[in-house]
């Protein structure tokens, strides 16, 4: 499961300015300009056939079935107004940072030892800027989910368990993710 990618992407239909298309047409429409007029990268991300994907563009297919509507809805809410997200995710990167809420379970090591019994815990944390831009880079690179929590737990050890430096040598993992969003 990708709890942070997803995260990042539902955060960033709020700051759209224009509705997600819905018909089928305009949608792998909106496919082909983010993949760049190519057919069978668009089928790829879709599951289906090149030959589908002309159909749609076509018009002669109107009514998806069921697999792939939620594969073309879920892939337009990742690429529907690129420019509104990168102005929303440089002003956090820049400035604001990003507010992750989480419910996971933590672990720790520290130079006296670790504990054999991580627990979870619910966290809402306020993470500064330079780690908002290391995530949002990661995530257009196309890491993993589990690099980007990795990120992620960087950023809770410094701002929530070493409270500013306080704890030197503290490593927390964080793992066993039940619910993850994020807020900029």
């Amino acid at each position: 499961m990708e709890e942070i990618t997803d995260a990042l992407t539902r955060r960033d239909l709020e700051h759209l300015t224009r509705p997600l298309p819905t018909q089928p047409r305009k949608q792998v429409q909106e496919l082909m300009r983010a993949e760049k007029q190519d057919k069978a990268r668009v089928a790829a991300r879709l599951g289906t056939t090149k030959r589908t994907v002309e159909r749609y563009l076509a018009g002669t297919l109107q009514h998806p079935q069921r697999a792939l509507r939620e594969a073309l809805d879920r892939e337009v809410a990742k690429t529907w107004q690129p420019v509104v997200r990168r102005r929303a995710r440089r002003q956090a990167a820049a400035s604001g940072g990003i507010t992750v809420e989480t419910r996971a379970r933590f672990g720790y090591t520290a130079p006296v030892g670790s504990s054999d019994d991580p627990r979870e815990r619910r966290l809402t944390v306020h993470l500064p800027p330079d780690y908002a831009a290391r995530l949002f880079e990661a995530q257009e690179r196309g890491v993993s989910d589990r690099q980007l929590r990795e990120i992620v737990a960087e950023g809770l050890q410094e701002s929530y368990f070493k409270d500013g430096g306080r704890a030197q040598g503290l490593r927390v993992e964080f793992t066993d993710v039940a619910y993850f969003d994020v807020r900029f």
